[in-house]
C-alpha cells in the first residue's frame, strides 16, 4: 500500500490569475444554450462565441490581452448560434465550428490573426436540417473530422469535402463525443441515459458497448482518459446531483468511481491532461473551477487546489507545446467569461525556474503526421510522434511550438486537387509570396479553370450566383480570385489612373435639395470644386443627398461583387472633355474590391480632380429609396441627437398611490389623451382613475374617484377619435364603455355609457381602427380576434388562425391589414374585411414571456418586440411582404419586462421601453441595412410604470418638439418632450416636420370601413401661422449644369482672388512693422570678435 502515499508531482500545483490587464477584456459573451465549451485555443490562436446570439466568433491571438472593440473582425459565417468549436490538432489555423443552422464550416486563420472580419469559410458540410451539436478532429488522422446532429455520427475528409462515413442509430440527441488517443473508437453520451463505445470502421453496427449512464436527461459531457481503457463521464443523477463516474471498457457496466458533488444546475465540463493525468472541472454558470488528479487506483480521484474567482460562461486546455515550461507551467486554462477570457496558469512550485523541469513534462504528443483520413478509414492505425518540451531540444529552442498555420497538401489520385487548391487558402497579407504573385496574377489574361472534387457542400450554389466569370486578370490555377492588400490596391489604382481612358457611369440623381445650414448651390459643391474644401461642407452635401448608399460597414472582409450591368464606361460624350486622370473599368478588380478599398480609390481620383459625381461603390450600390440619413460618414440621422426634457414640475400631476402592479402584461397599464390620463387602481372592483392633464399639482390625500368597473381590468383605450370615451376590457369578456364628462370625474361611478358582450373568455387587448370612427377590436383567451361596430354594439367580422395566446395586434397605417404576434412564435397578417384567415405568416420571437408588433414605413415594414431564447430583449424588423426571416435583429438586454414600442411616423422614430425600466430606447428604422439605427437613448431619473404618447399635433413645433409623451411613475405623472437641437430654432423645421396625416380625428365612419369604402387619411401641415420655413430663407440651388475643365478653371481663378481680396482687407485692419526684433539689439565689437 506503499503506492498511496507516494506525493504527487502535481499534488501543489497551484492557480495563477493574472491581473486584469494581461486578460481579454470587455468583450460580449451570452448564455447559450449548447453542449459545446463555447471557447476553444490551438497553440497560436483562441476561439469564442461573440454577443447574445452567438452566430459569431471572434478569434484572437492566443497571447492577447488589453480591452477589445465591439467592432473587432470575427468570423460572421452562421446563421444562428454557435454550438461547438475546435481547433485542429495539426494546424493552429484551422477551425471548425458547428451551428444551429444545420452547417459545419471550415475556416482558415491567417498567420497574423483576423485583421479584418471573415464570412466566406473554405469548406461548408450540410446536417441536411438537423441541428449540429458537437464538432471535432481525429486524433491521429490529418484532414479528418467528426460532427454530431440529433442521433446521428458523421465523418468528413475535409481534404475532398466528402461525407465518408454516416450513422444514425443513436436514439436521442447526442450530447458529447470523444476519441481514444489512439483514434481507434469514438466514446458518445446521449440524452437516453447511456453511454456508447463507437466503431466508425467496424463491420456490422459500429456501437460495441452501451451502458446506462447519468439518471437524467440534463447535459452529459464525456472525456477518454488519454489512451488508457476508461473514460470519465460528467452529468447529473436522477435527484439532480452533479456527478462524475470512471467506467472501464473492460467491465463497462460497471462504473469503477462514481463521485456525487452539489446541486448546482450547470454541467461540469471535463479538461483531462493525459500527459499529467490533471482533470478539470468547470461547471457553466459556476464561479470555482475544480482541480483534480485521477490515479489507476482507489480513490481514483484524488482534489488539489480549487480556484475561485468569476462565473464560468465556457472553458478550454491550451495545447502543452503553448505552455510557458520555463516557468514550471504544467497547464493553462481559458475561462470564458461574460466580459473577459482569463487565462488561468497552473504552476508546480519549485525553488527556481532557471532549469527545465523534466519530471514536470513528460513526453508529449506532437502536431506532425503522415495519416491521412482515407488511410484510416481502409484501417491504418499510426500514432502521432511524441514531442519533447525541453527547449534545449526543440528546433527552434525555446521558441513557442506552432505547426503550420493553415491546411497542409496532400496527395490524390486526380493529381489535380490538392488540399491548398480544394481550400484556396489566402496568403497572409503582406507576405513576400503575396507580393510577389501580384504581377503574375495582373498578367494572365485567360485563367483557367482547375478540377474540383464533387463537392455535397450546398454553398457552392450561393457561391456560383454571387459570383461572376473570372474576365480580369486577377485569378489563380484554381479558379478563385485572390484578395489584394490595400498597399496594391492603391498602387494598381494610381498605375491605371494614367493610362486609363474610361470612366464609370455618372449617377446624376444624386444630390436633393439643401438642409439646414447649407448656403451653396449644388454646382458650387460639386465633388471636385475648388470650392469644396471642408469635410463640414461634404458632409453637408451627403446629409441632403435622397440617394443614399447603402452602408458601408468597416469591418466587413466580403468582397462585394457587382453585376456588370451596374458599371459600365460612359460614351464619349458622357466623359469629361480633355481629362485623362480618370479611372476605367477595367482598372479595378470590380468582382473583389470591397468598400473600405473602393472608398480609398474614390479618394485618390478626388485627389487628382476627376469630375465624377460619384465613386464607384457609391454608384454601384445607390440605393433607389427616399432616405433620411447618409452612409459616407456612417448613419446620420437628422433624429440622431434627438433630446428627452421632462415638463417643470409645475406640470406634474404627484402624490399618485394605490397603483395597480396586477395589470396583464399585453396591457400597457397606462394610457393618455390630450385632455385626461387613465390609470389603473390596486383592489376589488377594477377600479380606473381619470386625471385632468388641466388640473395639474398635487392631488389630496382621501379617495381617488374613479371607474369602476367590477370585474378585474385586462386592458383599456382612450377612443383616438373621443376625448371623453374609454373603452375598458374585463376579465369577464364584457368591454364597458365610459363617457367622462368635462370637468373630470367628482366621486366615483359604476355605470358605463355602454357594455359589449364581446366574448365568453377572458380578453387580452383591445385596439381601436386609427381611420374608422367606432370600429374595435377584442381577441380573446379563446385564440379569436373579433371586430364590432360601437354604432350599432355588433360583431362584424371574426378572426382565426391562432393556436396559442396572443400577445398583440396592430394596424397597418391605411387601416386595410393588421398584424399579430402570437405565443406559438409566429406573426400573422390579415386582411379582416377579405378573409378569416392570415394571408401572412411568418416566424416572430421565440420567448414566450410576450412580445408587442407595430407596423413602419408606410406599411412595408413591420417591427416587433420580444424575446430570444435565452430571454433577452430584442427588436426585430420584417418586411411586410416577407415574414420568413427578420431583416434584422437588435438585442438590448435581459429583461423580464416587454418591449412596449411607439412608432412616429413622421421622422422614422421607434421608442420603446417596458414596465419597471428608467431608459426610452430610441431607433430609426429605415430601409436599407442595417434598418434598425440606434439614437440617442433617454435616461429618466426614476423607473416608469407606464409611457403615452400624444399626437402630432399636440406637440410644439415652434420649439422643435416632434414627439410628445406622458410617463407615470409610481407616484407622479409627468409630461416628456423630445425635440431635436437646431441653432434657428425660430424658424419652422419643415425638413423635420413634413406634412402629417390627420389621426386625430376620423377619416371615415365604421360603415365605410366595414363596406370596403377606403379613403386615405388628410394630411396637414404642422407650420405655425407667421412663421418662415427654414427652406424659404435657404439660397435656392441653381441648375447643376454639365461641368467641363473650363469651369473648373473660372472657379479657382474666382476663389483665388476672394483669397487674395480678404487678405488685403485683413491686411488693412492689422498694425504691422516690417522691422524685426534683433534689429533693435546693440551688436559686440568687432574687434571681440577677432580676439
Amino acid at each position: 500500500m506503499a503506492w498511496r502515499f507516494k506525493a504527487s508531482k502535481y499534488k501543489n500545483a497551484a492557480p495563477i490569475v493574472p491581473k486584469a490587464e494581461a486578460c481579454v477584456r470587455e468583450i460580449c459573451v451570452g448564455s447559450y444554450q449548447t453542449y459545446g465549451n463555447n471557447i476553444a485555443a490551438s497553440g497560436a490562436f483562441m476561439a469564442f462565441n461573440w454577443e447574445h446570439s452567438g452566430s459569431s466568433v471572434a478569434v484572437l491571438p492566443l497571447d492577447d490581452c488589453g480591452r477589445k472593440s465591439k467592432t473587432m473582425p470575427l468570423l460572421h459565417g452562421h446563421t444562428d448560434t454557435v454550438t461547438d468549436l475546435k481547433f485542429s490538432p495539426f494546424h493552429d489555423g484551422l477551425l471548425a465550428t458547428a451551428s444551429q443552422d444545420c452547417l459545419v464550416k471550415i475556416w482558415h486563420i491567417p498567420e497574423k490573426g483576423l485583421e479584418q472580419s471573415l464570412s466566406d469559410p473554405e469548406a461548408v458540410f450540410s446536417h441536411k436540417q438537423r441541428r449540429v451539436e458537437t464538432v471535432g478532429f481525429h486524433p491521429t488522422a490529418d484532414g479528418l473530422m467528426y460532427s454530431t446532429a440529433a442521433g446521428c455520427v458523421a465523418l468528413f475528409d475535409i481534404a475532398t469535402q466528402k461525407e465518408i462515413f454516416s450513422n444514425n442509430e443513436h436514439p436521442e440527441v447526442i450530447q458529447s463525443a470523444s476519441w481514444r488517443e489512439d483514434g481507434t473508437v469514438l466514446a458518445t453520451s446521449c440524452k437516453d441515459k447511456c453511454v456508447r463505445i463507437f466503431d466508425p470502421r467496424a463491420e456490422g453496427s459500429p456501437i460495441q458497448m452501451v451502458a446506462e449512464s447519468h439518471q437524467s436527461i440534463k447535459d452529459s459531457r464525456v472525456v477518454w482518459l488519454g489512451n488508457q481503457s476508461r473514460i470519465l463521464t460528467t452529468g447529473f443523477d436522477a435527484a439532480r446531483l452533479r456527478q462524475v463516474i470512471i467506467r472501464d471498457i473492460r467491465n463497462f457496466n460497471t462504473p469503477e468511481k462514481t463521485l456525487e458533488l452539489d446541486c448546482s444546475t450547470g454541467i461540469l465540463m471535463p479538461l483531462f491532461d493525459p500527459d499529467t493525468n490533471m482533470l478539470f472541472l468547470a461547471g457553466k454558470g459556476d464561479t470555482t473551477i475544480n482541480y483534480l488528479e485521477i490515479t489507476d487506483k482507489d480513490p481514483y480521484l484524488i482534489e488539489g487546489l480549487r480556484h475561485t474567482g468569476e462565473q464560468t460562461k465556457g472553458a478550454c486546455l491550451v495545447p502543452k507545446r503553448a505552455l510557458k515550461v520555463m516557468e514550471a507551467e504544467v497547464n493553462r486554462v481559458l475561462q470564458l467569461t461574460s466580459n473577459m477570457v482569463i487565462p488561468i496558469m497552473y504552476q508546480v512550485p519549485r525553488k527556481t525556474y532557471r532549469d527545465f523541469h523534466a519530471d514536470l513534462y513528460p513526453e508529449t504528443t506532437g502536431y506532425k503526421t503522415d495519416l491521412i483520413a482515407s488511410e484510416w478509414l481502409n484501417g491504418t492505425n499510426q500514432a502521432v510522434p511524441k514531442m519533447n518540451l525541453d527547449p534545449a531540444k526543440r528546433e527552434h529552442g525555446d521558441e513557442p511550438i506552432i505547426p503550420r498555420l493553415g491546411p497542409k497538401p496532400f496527395s490524390s489520385n486526380t493529381g489535380d486537387v490538392s488540399f491548398d487548391k480544394v481550400f484556396a487558402v489566402p496568403v497572409a497579407p503582406g507576405s513576400h509570396e503575396n507580393i510577389s504573385n501580384v504581377g503574375q496574377e495582373n498578367s494572365s489574361e485567360t485563367p483557367t479553370q482547375g478540377a474540383k472534387p464533387d463537392l455535397i457542400v450546398e454553398i457552392e450554389i450561393k457561391k456560383s450566383h454571387e459570383r461572376e466569370p473570372n474576365v480580369g486578370g486577377n485569378g489563380n490555377g484554381n479558379g478563385v480570385q485572390k484578395s489584394l492588400t490595400t498597399s496594391e490596391r492603391r498602387k494598381s489604382s494610381a498605375d491605371d489612373d494614367e493610362s486609363s481612358d474610361k470612366i464609370f457611369e455618372q449617377n446624376s440623381e444624386s444630390s436633393e435639395n439643401s438642409t439646414e445650414g447649407e448656403d451653396r448651390t449644388d454646382a458650387d459643391l460639386l465633388r471636385f470644386s475648388a470650392v469644396r474644401s471642408s469635410i463640414a461642407e461634404r458632409r453637408r452635401v451627403y446629409e441632403s443627398r435622397s440617394k443614399s448608399q447603402v452602408d458601408e460597414k468597416a469591418q466587413s472582409p466580403v468582397p462585394l461583387r457587382r453585376e456588370s450591368s451596374k458599371v459600365e464606361p460612359l460614351k464619349p460624350s458622357q466623359q469629361l472633355g480633355g481629362n485623362s486622370n480618370v479611372i476605367p473599368a477595367s482598372g479595378i478588380d470590380s468582382k473583389r474590391i470591397s468598400v473600405p478599398e473602393g472608398k480609398l480609390m474614390e479618394e485618390h481620383r478626388r485627389g487628382n480632380g476627376a469630375g465624377l459625381k460619384k465613386s464607384a461603390t457609391e454608384a454601384a450600390f445607390s440605393a433607389a429609396s427616399t432616405k433620411r440619413t447618409s452612409t459616407v460618414f456612417g448613419k446620420v440621422s437628422k433624429f440622431r441627437h434627438l433630446k428627452g426634457t421632462p415638463g417643470h414640475k409645475s406640470t406634474h400631476i404627484e402624490n399618485l398611490r394605490n397603483l395597480s402592479r396586477q395589470i396583464p402584461g399585453e396591457c400597457n397599464g397606462f394610457h393618455a389623451n390630450h385632455e385626461r390620463v387613465a390609470v389603473p387602481l390596486s383592489g376589488p372592483g377594477g377600479k380606473i382613475a381619470i386625471f385632468e392633464l388641466s388640473r395639474p399639482g398635487r392631488l389630496p390625500d382621501g379617495v381617488i374617484p374613479s371607474l369602476v368597473n367590477g370585474s378585474n381590468i385586462m386592458d383599456f383605450q382612450w377612443d383616438p377619435f373621443d376625448a371623453q370615451r374609454l373603452a375598458v376590457a374585463c376579465d369577464d369578456g364584457i368591454v364597458k364603455l365610459w363617457r367622462i364628462e368635462e370637468g373630470g370625474l367628482s366621486e366615483p361611478t359604476n355605470t358605463p355609457q355602454g357594455e359589449l358582450t364581446a366574448h365568453l373568455d377572458k380578453i387580452y387587448f383591445i385596439r381601436f381602427h386609427p381611420l374608422a370612427a367606432d370600429v374595435l377590436l377584442t381577441a380573446s383567451y379563446d385564440m379569436t380576434i373579433k371586430l364590432w361596430d360601437l354604432r350599432t354594439m355588433t360583431e362584424k367580422c371574426a378572426l382565426s388562425g391562432h393556436t396559442d395566446q396572443i400577445f398583440d395586434f396592430a394596424w397597418s397605417p391605411c387601416g386595410k391589414l393588421g398584424a399579430s404576434v402570437c405565443k406559438d412564435g409566429k406573426i400573422r397578417v390579415y386582411n379582416p374585411r377579405k378573409s378569416e384567415t392570415p394571408i401572412r405568416e411568418g416566424n416572430g420571437p421565440v420567448g414566450t414571456r410576450g412580445a408587442r408588433i407595430t407596423w413602419a414605413l408606410e406599411g412595408h415594414y413591420i417591427v416587433c418586440t420580444g424575446f430570444d431564447k435565452v430571454s433577452e430583449r430584442q427588436i426585430s424588423v420584417y418586411n411586410a411582404q416577407k415574414l420568413t426571416a427578420p431583416l434584422n435583429t437588435a438585442s438590448l438586454d435581459v429583461s423580464p419586462s416587454i418591449l412596449i414600442p411607439y412608432y412616429d411616423e413622421d421622422s422614422s422614430t421607434l421608442f420603446v421601453t417596458g414596465k419597471g425600466d428608467s431608459t426610452i430606447y430610441c431607433y430609426e428604422i429605415t430601409d436599407e441595412e442595417p434598418y434598425i439605427c440606434p439614437l440617442s437613448h433617454h435616461r429618466c431619473s426614476s423607473l416608469h410604470q407606464g409611457l403615452s404618447f400624444l399626437t402630432k399635433n399636440h406637440c410644439d413645433v415652434a420649439s422643435v418638439e416632434f414627439s410628445k409623451a406622458y410617463r407615470l411613475t409610481n407616484t407622479t405623472i409627468e409630461p416628456l418632450s423630445f425635440t431635436v437641437p437646431r441653432i434657428k430654432s425660430e424658424l419652422f423645421q419643415d425638413d423635420l416636420f413634413p406634412p402629417t396625416r390627420i389621426t386625430w380625428s376620423a377619416t371615415l365612419s365604421s360603415e365605410d370601413w366595414f363596406g370596403c369604402n377606403d379613403k386615405a387619411a388628410a394630411k396637414v401641415s404642422l407650420k405655425p401661422e407667421g412663421m418662415d420655413t427654414l427652406s424659404s430663407i435657404q439660397q435656392v440651388p441653381a441648375a447643376v449644369k454639365k461641368p467641363d475643365a473650363s469651369q473648373f478653371a473660372s472657379k479657382s481663378e474666382y476663389e483665388s482672388n476672394k483669397q487674395q481680396e480678404i487678405q488685403k482687407s485683413v491686411s488693412a485692419r492689422m498694425e504691422y512693422t516690417t522691422k524685426l526684433e534683433q534689429d533693435e539689439m546693440e551688436g559686440v565689437d568687432e574687434n571681440e570678435w577677432q580676439e
